[in-house]
């Protein structure tokens, strides 16, 4: 096969494939190559050739035989080390599970898209346990920026190696999980475009658990319309069901509470220069305070997060016994915080997550966009963060900050490529909905990708 797919979206793959002038064996063929030549070897965890191929080889029969079974027919797909996969144990970024037991089921929608035609060729990097939003993983290695061009630099978390290898040309989408921020945040540090759906869009069923409360699924991708494709086959759809808005009925509210805090110069360069591309091409955009994320940020700090809470519930008898040597101190530290944690102080969080919600939905039109910068600075240098707690501590919490916020809100969001910051590095802008506005946002995002993306 002499044709360069590197780069390509799962749009222009489709039609390649579907035409027959590639072959889904060759494609498969050269993404295996691909990755077991590419430099940076921590990216994926497990590849999986023989089901790449017998998936491949099906797929080809069926475009050969004029029966393909839809536009995803064919293309290869990563997963999260999150997702099980029949026949091979679930190891959540952690060497504490690397001798579970094997699956015995795919994960729902990892079944979903090998129903669609999809190729799963691997599971990738993550950060142990996902609890984090920088992609460190002390024990597989830290998947390098591509974006970089001076020094490593981090690749976001935890979807790290989703992110990572989309970036990277390895593959064309990678499904990844969103608990405070994990797939956007490696959307944004990659410059690819990133989707969490509302939580429960999809089937949860197979998926290793963070926070059951505010764990969401989404891919990670190069276009919109990629994952629009890949929204409908992990429903079940045989064919998207969701069109292109028109930026004339786009109109986005930018908060000016928080999301701006200690942002860098770049990031809001590059995200203001986003917004007057829409403006002047008709879309309506206004600013208002937003006190409730201030409310939000107040509450964790007295009551303690949901995701601590939660990681520690679920995570007790390792974090108590012999286990929790063999993990990452630092997802140690941040988990045994949870044991603090009170009943009342959980209850009393939730009721204000559901006060919050009710009170910012009365004060944002039913199809009014929520825009701020994905992330407020770029991926910083990754050699500082892996001595210094402290400052891994503190970029944590900021790298999550405008993220979690969605989460938090229940908000369903996709990040887009903006520009560049500080040495070159992507900026993301974030579009965000209300819950369950999830057909809205991505039609509005198709609308609006061509004209944020400043390349």
């Amino acid at each position: 096969m002499t044709q360069n797919l590197a780069g390509r979206s799962i749009a222009q793959l489709s039609v390649l494939v579907q035409s027959g002038a590639l072959d889904p064996r060759d494609l498969a063929g050269w993404t295996l190559e691909r990755i077991r030549s590419h430099d940076d070897q921590v990216i994926f965890t497990t590849v999986l050739p023989e089901r790449a191929m017998r998936e491949a080889d099906a797929s080809a029969k069926r475009v050969a035989a004029g029966r393909p079974l839809g536009l995803l027919d064919g293309i290869p797909v990563a997963w999260k080390d999150l997702f099980a996969i029949a026949g091979i144990p679930t190891t959540a970024g952690s060497v504490v599970l690397k001798d579970a037991p094997v699956a015995q089921a795919d994960a729902a929608v990892v079944a979903a898209l090998a129903s669609a035609g999809m190729v799963s060729v691997g599971r990738v990097n993550m950060s142990e346990f996902a609890f984090s939003g920088l992609g460190i993983n002390p024990h597989y290695g830290t998947p390098r920026n591509p974006r970089a061009q001076d020094v490593d630099r981090l690749p976001g978390g935890s979807s790290s190696g989703s992110g990572v290898a989309v970036a990277a040309d390895l593959v064309p989408v990678s499904i990844g999980t969103d608990t405070g921020g994990s797939i956007r945040i490696p959307a944004a540090f990659n410059g690819i475009v990133g989707y969490k759906a509302t939580r429960g869009r999809y089937s949860m069923r197979g998926v290793f658990p963070l926070a059951k409360s505010l764990d969401s699924l989404g891919p990670l991708c190069r276009t919109v319309q990629d994952a629009v494709w890949v929204d409908a086959a992990m429903r079940g759809l045989p064919a998207p069901e969701i069109r292109r808005g028109s930026l004339d009925c786009l109109s986005i509210v930018v908060p000016t509470t928080v999301v701006f805090d200690g942002a860098e110069d770049g990031v809001v360069s590059s995200f203001e220069a986003a917004l007057g591309r829409l403006e002047r091409v008709g879309a309506h955009v206004r600013r208002q305070p937003f006190p409730a994320f201030e409310r939000i940020f107040e509450a964790l700090a007295r009551h303690g997060p949901l995701v601590t809470a939660e990681a520690f519930a679920l995570h007790r008898e390792r974090l108590e016994g012999p286990q929790a040597a063999s993990m990452d101190q630092r997802v140690v530290a941040r988990a045994r915080l949870g044991r603090g944690i009170s009943l009342s102080d959980y209850v009393e969080t939730l009721e204000l997550r559901e006060a919050l919600i009710a009170e910012i939905a009365a004060n944002i039109g039913p199809n009014e966009l929520i825009a701020y910068p994905t992330v407020a600075h770029v991926a910083p240098p990754t050699a500082p963060l892996l001595t210094d707690d402290a400052l891994f501590v503190e970029t944590n919490a900021k790298t999550l900050r405008n993220t979690s916020i969605g989460n938090f809100l229940d908000w369903c969001g996709v990040s887009l490529p903006c520009g560049h910051g500080a040495a070159g590095m992507p900026v993301g802008l974030l579009l965000s909905a209300q819950p369950h506005h999830d057909a809205h946002l991505l039609s509005m995002a198709l609308a609006a990708e061509a004209v944020v993306r400043a390349d």
